[in-house]
């Protein structure tokens, strides 16, 4: 509850002083943040290199969207070409399969 009650208040301070960006640039930042982050904890591997690029993609969109009012039809078209160019990317031998996360399996033991 305190860390709640610290963070919603920051976010109102911020917002209440116009410290903190607007919504949709806020939004934009959070997603390609994440993009970049999946990109550098993940590696390149068949899985990040079509999902990290496309959030990236999608946090650019909504700012160009909201900033410069480019329609949304024209945004939506090119993130599918995108999309495409990234899956035919993806099938390349020399990219690698995501490994499967450190410390084994979780759940109850294989019975033998």
């Amino acid at each position: 509850m305190p860390l709640l009650l610290i963070a919603l208040g920051s976010v109102w301070f911020l917002k209440s002083t116009a410290l903190l960006p607007n919504t949709a640039t806020l939004l934009a930042l959070l997603l390609a943040g994440c993009g970049l982050l999946l990109l550098v904890l993940e590696g390149v591997n068949k899985s990040s290199i079509v999902s990290s690029p496309l959030l990236m993609y999608t946090g650019a969109a909504i700012w160009v969207y909201d900033h410069y009012g480019v329609r949304f039809s024209h945004v939506f078209s090119l993130g599918m070409v995108l999309a495409g160019l990234l899956m035919l990317l993806a099938h390349n031998r020399r990219i690698p399969e995501r490994q499967a996360p450190r410390g084994g399996r979780k759940g109850p033991p294989a019975e033998h």
